[in-house]
């Protein structure tokens, strides 16, 4: 391997003096002392930039503070950054800020001027014609000289400032070398705001972006895995994606991730995608949940996201919809997410599931949009099992999709489970068709615990398997905010423990019915108008089940005039046509 050279100023002493007289600015063209760099002595506190032709001390790695009179040299260098920014067009306030938030960049400067003086090496800086460096400069000019040198025009210090570390703001800002300081920090104060101001919804973004990334399973285009890069930067950090809308850290590992996004014009780009997405029906507040959950997003431009619109009017969601599927799933306008979507309709059509329950499916859950058909098969095959297939999967897709992100196993701990409490499969097959929402819970935090409820109220345990049949939406009702509060009201209108252990295995969807809307008015029907015992609805429970203005009414009304009295059964039981036979004295033709 060749040797690399390392190139030494050359310095004319004279034998009167022993100052140093520099002779010029070296170029490469004058000749010069190489020495292998391997053996240099400044090798390890200077490079040589070839653009300049000069030594640059490297930025130190210690975190000690300068010594001496470090608090005044430190004053002093805030000030030589702040006039030199102000130079480069920044405001008098905005300067003195970001000087006094850049501490690792100041003090880069200061270890920088050290070095130089303490080497004299000053004599480098010198050009043709000009004062030396080291001739009266102060500190501060040499700080400000220094600032100047590093050619990155006060970005490094700004992104600083905006929270970043130095490695990171020097990385970036060589990426943003035709970026005015002015004009960076107007993107930057704009797509923070952008990104990160608005509700405390933070943790709700990060359950979603973890959510995304969990149900996941085709191959990811680079937007998508620039997307799950930044996840797992920030998933490594304390608080994990729950800080992802609300941490500077966030922000700064945002802006190394996607550093490109401070190239794009605010006037011209950022701004009109902002108003497309108010004009298809999304929130501003909304729409950092949108940017944070997919960055990628924010370089589309309007047309882009117009074409990748059309998409989905293929399958029936029009432009206004999608501005409601968006803040669920922004992955939805990636080009992996587009073409799956081709996939998964044409394994949907296959199965025979309507177009209709398809599009209700991804309307409500988008995410099966990132999971391959192949995955999505297998859910599907479970599902034919116990005989749910064509329309009866598409009832079951359109109203719990997120079952086909299920893994099997969980599903059928679940079949499992019914079974062992007295349900065959054609009936497991039937709750599955009515209430798909029961798959997806847990045995143990969810269905054992609901079915010890029912049997601590007095259902008994042969009377269960009833009661779930009769009305499955029990296993998944909020015993706190549904069930107890039916029970505490029956129990307040008269009926014991007894009577409703006994009204809910004869008819189980008593529970389900509200009280203001049904339970209330109907009893009051029965008590106050029809003046019947509140206890006829123990033998009859079912009587809440039948509209008060359409059935209930009219046929009481119908009762009264012939003074006929019945029970509850016989005047409700039966059809229009048995009733009419029975207390209207129409035989029929």
């Amino acid at each position: 391997m060749a040797s690399v050279f390392f190139p030494i100023p050359t310095i004319h002493r004279s034998f009167k003096s022993s100052t140093p007289i520099p002779i010029n600015r070296f170029s490469l063209s004058q000749p010069r002392s190489l020495l292998p760099l391997d053996s240099c002595p400044f090798r390890s506190r200077f490079h040589f930039s070839s653009t300049s032709s000069r030594f640059i001390p490297l930025a130190s790695t210690s975190s000690d503070v300068p010594p001496d009179d470090s608090l005044n040299s430190l004053e002093e260098a805030r000030l030589a950054v702040s006039e030199y920014l102000q130079r480069l067009g920044v405001s008098e306030e905005e300067s003195v800020s970001i000087a006094s938030n850049s501490p690792r960049f100041l003090k880069m400067l200061v270890d920088g001027v050290r070095e130089l003086d303490e080497t004299s090496m000053w004599i480098s800086w010198s050009s043709e014609g000009e004062r030396p460096v080291g001739d009266g400069f102060g500190f501060k000019e040499k700080v400000a000289l220094m600032a100047r040198e590093k050619g990155d025009n006060g970005k490094v210090a700004f992104l600083e400032s905006a929270g970043m570390n130095l490695s990171s703001a020097m990385n970036v800002a060589r990426y943003l070398s035709g970026e005015m300081l002015p004009s960076l920090i107007y993107k930057v104060k704009y797509m923070k705001e952008l990104f990160f101001s608005g509700s405390g919804d933070g943790k709700f973004i990060g359950k979603s972006a973890r959510r995304m990334m969990t149900n996941f399973s085709i191959p990811p285009d680079d937007d998508v895995q620039q997307t799950l890069s930044f996840f797992e930067k920030i998933e490594a950090r304390r608080g994990g994606l729950d800080m992802l809308s609300s941490n500077e850290e966030s922000f700064r590992l945002l802006l190394e991730s996607f550093p490109r996004m401070l190239l794009l014009s605010i006037q011209s780009h950022v701004k009109p995608m902002v108003e497309f997405l108010e004009a298809i029906g999304i929130p501003k507040e909304r729409m950092r949940g949108i940017f944070l959950s997919f960055p990628p997003i924010i370089f589309f431009g309007t047309e882009v996201l117009k074409s990748r619109i059309m998409t989905f009017e293929k399958v029936g969601i029009v432009e206004m919809e999608f501005g409601k599927l968006l803040p669920k799933y922004p992955w939805i306008t990636s080009n992996c997410i587009q073409c799956n979507l081709k996939q998964i309709v044409s394994f949907f059509e296959l199965e025979k599931v309507p177009n209709a329950s398809i599009t209700d499916a991804i309307r409500s859950w988008p995410l099966i949009l990132g999971s391959s058909a192949s995955k999505l098969e297998l859910m599907v095959d479970s599902f034919d099992e116990l005989g749910v297939r064509s329309k009866k999967l598409g009832q079951v897709i359109a109203t719990s999709p997120q079952l086909l992100l299920q893994r099997p196993q969980e599903f059928l701990q679940v079949v499992s489970y019914l079974e062992e409490i007295g349900f065959d499969k054609e009936s497991v097959g039937r709750i599955l068709a009515r209430c798909p929402e029961i798959f997806a819970t847990s045995v143990e935090k969810t269905l054992r615990r609901k079915l010890e409820f029912l049997i601590s109220i007095g259902v008994s345990k042969t009377h269960l398997p009833r009661a779930i049949r009769k009305y499955p939406e029990l296993l998944v009702s909020d015993p706190d905010r549904t069930l107890f509060p039916r029970i505490r009201y029956l129990r307040q209108r008269g009926l014991s423990k007894r009577d409703i252990a006994f009204m809910v295995g004869r008819f189980s969807p008593l529970l389900g019915y509200s009280i203001e809307e049904v339970l209330k008015p109907k009893l009051d029907f029965l008590v106050n108008v029809m003046e019947k015992p509140i206890k006829e609805v123990v033998e009859y429970p079912r009587y809440f089940s039948y509209s008060l203005e359409k059935k209930i009414t009219p046929r009481f009304r119908v009762l009264k005039e012939r003074n006929i009295e019945c029970n509850l059964k016989d005047m409700l039981g039966k059809n229009d046509e048995e009733f009419a036979v029975m207390f209207m004295g129409d035989k029929g033709t």
